[in-house]
């Protein structure tokens, strides 16, 4: 089902609310990563170069509700507008019990959505404020799409309009293309320390993908799964079970894991450990497998270049750690020359992505966590669910 696009809507002389996501690293009251700010602006400028009365609001931190606290104000993102845009821009505090007002072509920053009591709660009451602020409602934080809150859910359901802005659209596409339309061959690259935080998810994509490859401690799991000892390293002995099942599914759909052959290994988890290239089954007993070796990313590079969709969650192996990080290096690389479509999330995927200097060759890299990983499970985001039936 289809959702309106801000640009359906005829904004000259209407008041805009705008939910983005401008909750961005603070250090000492100065903004220290920008990205989500920059990811933003697009819709905040369309709406006010329409002649909009344009008003956005956020989450910043884990304020208490009810409670003003000066290092969760929105003030720095206020100031850091201020500066970008072609605008006026104001912070209004008091802008649910306070009544104000927005000029055309104005941006009005309204302070921490998270300071109003009943927005986690989703309250009708404050949901009807929000919406009795504006004649549209544009919902561009697509991060927060899966709380069901008064600021993502909630005021969409009384606004007079309400429509989704650039960035949440584009983020849906690209989920969308991935996983309800991907082009085969389709690979997925899970990675991370633990199965029991990505079950679900590593299960729907067992239904979906060609090749299933996996990295960390989810994949010391499945190699113990396989009857492979892992010596010390890192798995979940609970969840052994699980990763058969799976196994079996891939193989039933025709589907499979890349064979590993080689790893890296280390006796202890630290920065100084020394990387020792081993055959798998040349494990020793205190032995931890921190990074997959050349000759297995061989075989995942080769499958990754073959691939029509790749989608990315979690880095190969303890990529901080410089010994240990040629395997997600090597697998950035090869997703930045393969010509699939090619899309990626979660903090300690970008942080890779960054590291290894790929920002540019991927096809579309999320601002998403817990939304982009619910997607992925195949769960229906709060948001996106009332959007469409606004848009029915």
């Amino acid at each position: 089902m289809a959702t309106l696009k801000i640009s359906d809507v005829d904004l000259r002389g209407k008041r805009v609310l705008i939910r983005a996501d401008l909750n961005v690293p603070l250090m000492s009251g100065k903004i220290a990563s920008d990205k989500r700010i920059q990811a933003s602006i697009p819709t905040i400028q369309y709406a006010i170069d329409q002649g909009a009365k344009v008003m956005v609001t956020s989450h910043l931190g884990r304020p208490t509700e009810g409670e003003y606290s000066e290092e969760n104000s929105l003030a720095p993102i206020a100031d850091y507008l201020r500066e970008h845009l072609g605008a006026s821009v104001r912070l209004q505090r008091d802008w649910v019990s306070q009544p104000f007002d927005v000029e055309p072509h104005e941006l009005v920053v309204l302070e921490n959505c998270r300071f109003n009591v009943g927005e986690k709660s989703n309250d009708e009451a404050l949901s009807k404020q929000y919406a009795a602020l504006a004649d549209v409602f544009v919902m561009d934080a697509f991060g927060t799409a899966h709380r069901k809150q008064a600021s993502t859910y909630g005021v969409a359901e009384f606004c007079e309009t309400a429509c989704a802005g650039f960035l949440f659209a584009e983020e849906l596409e690209a989920l969308e293309k991935v996983m309800a339309n991907p082009q085969s061959p389709m690979i997925a690259i899970v990675g991370g320390s633990k199965v029991s935080t990505k079950l679900t998810i590593l299960d729907a994509l067992s239904d979906k993908v060609d090749q299933l490859i996996l990295g960390g401690g989810i994949a010391n799991t499945f190699l113990k799964a396989q009857g492979v000892e892992v010596g010390q390293s890192l798995y979940e002995v609970d969840f052994v079970e699980q990763a058969k099942a799976i196994i079996k599914k891939l193989e039933q759909r025709g589907a499979s894991l890349p064979k590993i052959t080689d790893v890296i290994c280390g006796k202890q988890f630290d920065a100084n450990e020394p990387a020792i290239l081993k055959k798998i089954d040349q494990m020793e007993a205190d032995d931890m497998i921190f990074d997959l070796g050349p000759n297995s990313m061989q075989g995942i590079e080769a499958m990754i270049m073959d691939a029509k969709t790749l989608l990315w969650n979690g880095p190969i192996g303890v990529f901080e750690f410089a010994q240990f990080s040629q395997g997600t290096q090597a697998l950035a690389q090869a997703i930045a020359k393969s010509n699939a479509f090619s899309l990626a999330g979660g903090g300690d995927t970008i942080s890779a992505i960054q590291m290894f200097g790929v920002e540019n060759d991927l096809s579309y890299i999320s601002t998403a966590g817990g939304a982009f990983l619910e997607f992925v499970e195949g769960k229906k985001l709060p948001a996106v669910e009332i959007l469409e039936t606004r848009a029915a």
